[in-house]
């Protein structure tokens, strides 16, 4: 089994995602691609020593980025994409709580 650290990434701390953990007692976390529920509710319930309830995933496309550069008087047009990434919602049991802001997730 992987390490929790590969699987989890980053917590995502939105407007949305903190209203999100304050009402429904849900928490968005930034997961590897290739993880799957199971792993993600292993590793978070490991790290946080949390009951997890439900988790939910999500594939985010990467999108395209056009730039444009200024070079000798010249316009440099290019394009490129933004890598895709994987988000997983997570919602715990009443009595359980992360602490994200004051140095839960390292």
């Amino acid at each position: 089994m992987r390490n929790y650290s590969e699987i989890i990434i980053r917590p995502l701390l939105t407007e949305k995602s903190n209203l999100m953990s304050e009402i429904n007692n849900k928490y968005v976390f930034q997961v590897s691609l290739d993880a799957n529920k199971i792993e993600i509710k292993k590793s978070i319930e490991d790290r946080f020593d949390v009951k997890i309830t439900k988790v939910s995933t999500i594939n985010c496309r990467g999108k395209n980025k056009n730039m444009s550069v200024r070079s000798g008087g010249r316009v440099i047009r290019t394009n490129g994409n933004k890598s895709k990434w994987k988000k997983a919602i997570i919602t715990l049991s009443k009595d359980d709580k992360i602490d994200l802001i004051n140095g839960d997730f390292s």
